[in-house]
Parts: structure tokens; sequence; C-alpha cells
């Protein structure tokens, strides 16, 4: 289903207690760019959404803990933040004692519904006679399901506070009879047929597509011959490529495709060979030469050009594609080709691209992209130019 028909476009992001993210709201389009300059923030916004996406595969908790724990991954600066917006550069940040608890709040809203997520740190461990080693697991204290695109009490379809979960039935919000561990999320634990928004907020997280590890070094898998079957769905990696273009090949229109490996490299012809043993391997057939060139053969810009492409045009669009930095290795010259099919696959599926390339940007504006440029105020991500005016209605659940 297309961004321009998904009823669950996604029109808000909301981040507050992420790093360098004390409070951070945004509006999203069809094709939204995410930029600012190194360091930032930016990756902070593309992690936070797939942490939320996480949730949806049960795998947050353990994310988190590879980033170092809650701990690590909470707001680094004071408690109210650095200083007032638009004041004079202050001293240097100042610790003060904590007078609220420790919480990463994550959340996002559609025109149909939205969903919030608290997570705190877990109690000391309160029987030393069998200490748990888990300790420094973060808990979940809040999840909310609503409807619309603001939290209200009106509109809550799902609410959960510490282990008691809560579903609104005609009328109004009622004990479900289900207690959560502190490391589970409502997410995955309520029957959907009880809370079928739940269901369907699940499925849809767990569509979600993110790109920001696609190897192109010299042992990359992509490189290699593999093991082909029909692949509408790029790896993260790449390294099922060549299964994944002849799948778009048979499986939907190719002219897209080509098009757009034609356009990028002077009328260039990808193809796809494969083995009695039923292994593929991937080459570039470019005008001028005699043979084609192998997927070892091809320069890291080349093949990576070619995976962005694979993904954007998958025969089974995602509701939401993520992009992060995928200008990464391409020659200046591919960025405006990047852009426009980028911008084409927009048509089918919601796309966030974080990118500091000026060029890029650029060309994604050129074809109606909406540009969040983010900067840095004493230590704290925002949102350039946002005004309390600007900033998307919010609310989050109190513990």
């Amino acid at each position: 289903m297309g961004a321009d028909s998904l009823g669950s476009m996604l029109q808000t992001l909301a981040i507050s207690g992420y790093r360098s993210v004390r409070d951070l709201v945004l509006p999203l389009a069809p094709l939204t760019v995410v930029t600012g300059a190194n360091a930032v923030g930016k990756s902070n916004v593309y992690r936070a959404l797939k942490l939320i996406s996480e949730l949806g595969h049960d795998g947050a908790i353990a994310s988190l803990a590879r980033e170092g724990g809650l701990a690590s991954a909470t707001w680094a600066g004071p408690e109210a933040g650095s200083r007032p917006r638009g004041a004079e550069p202050a001293r240097a940040a100042q610790g003060t004692r904590r007078r609220q608890a420790v919480a990463l709040k994550l959340g996002f809203a559609t025109d149909g519904y939205g969903y919030t997520v608290d997570l705190g740190m877990p109690p000391p461990d309160m029987d030393p006679r069998d200490p748990t080693m888990f300790g420094q697991d973060p808990i979940i204290k809040t999840e909310s399901v609503f409807f619309g695109p603001v939290l209200r009490p009106g509109t809550l379809a799902v609410k959960r506070n510490g282990p008691l979960v809560q579903v609104r039935d005609s009328a109004q919000l009622h004990d479900a009879r289900i207690r959560l561990a502190d490391w589970e999320s409502v997410l995955s634990l309520v029957d959907s047929s009880t809370a079928p928004e739940v269901g369907q907020l699940r499925r849809e997280l767990q569509g979600w597509r993110f790109y920001d590890a696609l190897r192109t070094d010299a042992q990359a898998p992509a490189r290699q011959e593999q093991v082909g079957t029909r692949t509408p769905v790029l790896a993260s990696d790449g390294a099922d490529v060549a299964a994944a273009i002849r799948t778009i090949v048979e499986q939907s229109d190719p002219a897209p495709f080509r098009q757009a490996i034609a356009r990028a490299f002077d009328g260039s012809e990808v193809r796809i060979t494969g083995s009695e043993a039923g292994r593929f391997s991937l080459q570039l057939k470019q005008p001028g030469l005699l043979r084609a060139l192998s997927a070892a053969e091809l320069s890291d810009g080349t093949l990576r050009y070619l995976l962005l492409a694979t993904a954007l045009l998958s025969p089974r669009p995602a509701p939401l594609l993520v992009l992060n930095e995928p200008e990464n290795s391409l020659h200046p010259q591919l960025l405006e080709p990047l852009g426009e099919l980028i911008a084409q696959a927009s048509g089918r599926s919601q796309i966030v691209v974080v990118s500091h390339s000026s060029h890029l940007v650029a060309a994604l504006e050129a074809h109606g992209a909406l540009r969040h440029e983010l900067v840095k105020e004493s230590g704290e991500t925002v949102l350039q130019d946002q005004g309390v005016f600007d900033r998307p209605a919010w609310a989050w659940p109190r513990r």
C-alpha cells in the first residue's frame, strides 16, 4: 500500500530523553529528509525510529543493552535543558540533583492512531539471596495506543502502566486481566482479538525497513555467489541482492529498475546469472565493454547504488522505509539520480532519509521532500527555526 493511500502514514515522531535529544517533536511527510552538520544528532532520530520498530519484534531491550544500557542511551545533559531556546551561550552545563525519574520516551502518530512507550531504570535488586543478572536492562513503565493524532484520555485504546493493561470497550477502559513483566511490551502479548489495534500496530512496525549497513567491502556477501530464492525484500546488509533483483524482474514491472540503472550508469544493464546448483550472481554490462563486470569488480559506489535501487524498488513496498546516509561512497553525479529514485519510491512507501549531503538534500527537496535541519544548542539537538506554533501537538502519558 503506497504512502499516498496509506491511512497509517506517520505524521508525527516524538523523542524525549534520548542521547542528545531532550525533547523533539517532528512532523513527517510522505518523503522527509533529516539533515544537519556532523554530530548534531541526526543518527539519534534514525535510532529512535529503529527502536520503535524493534518493539514490534521484541528486540528493543536487547538493542538498548547493546548501546550500553539505558544509562548510556538517555539524555546526556541537565534535566531541564542547557538553557532557554535563543538565549546567549551559557557557561558549561552544571549537574544538579535529579527531581524526575530517568525516562526515555518514544512515540509516533498517524491520522488514525498513535503509540507511545516510556522506558525507565530498573528498581534496585530487592533479593540479595537471588540477585538478577539482568539488572541493567531497562524496563517498560508505560505504553499507550490511541486513536487519532494526539493522545487524550478519551482517545486511549490500550493503556499499560507497570504490569497492568487496560483496553477500551465501547465506553471505557477496563482491566484486560493481563499482567506483563516489566521487560515485555504490550505489543507482543495483548491478544489482537481483544485489542485489534495492537495487532495492527505490531504488523505495521514489523513492516518498517531500515538500511544503514549495506555492505560494499571486498568481502561483502553481495559480491559473492549466493543461493537464490524468491526475495521480495532486500536484506539489511544487501547480501541477497542478486536474488532480490531477479525477483523484481520476474514478479513486478522491471522497467523502473532498468531505467534507474541506465540513468545512473550511462545505459548500463544489470544481469543476474544462475548456476545449476541454484547460486545467483550479479553482473553489470556497460556499453563499450566486451564483457560484463562481476560484482567483485564493481566499485563500492556502484555496488551501493545497485543495492539502494533494489531496496527502493522492492515488489513488496514497506509502510515506512528509513535510509541512513545513503550517499556514502557515491560519486556526486549519482546523487541526483538517487534523489529521483527515492522520490519515485515515496509514492509507494513513506520514506525518511537521514543525510549530511547538501547535494542529495537539494535533489530531494526539488522533488517535494519535507526538510528538517537539526542544530545543536548547548549540546541539545533541536529543529532549526521551530517555534512554539510550528511544533505538532503532542502529549506524553504520566507514569
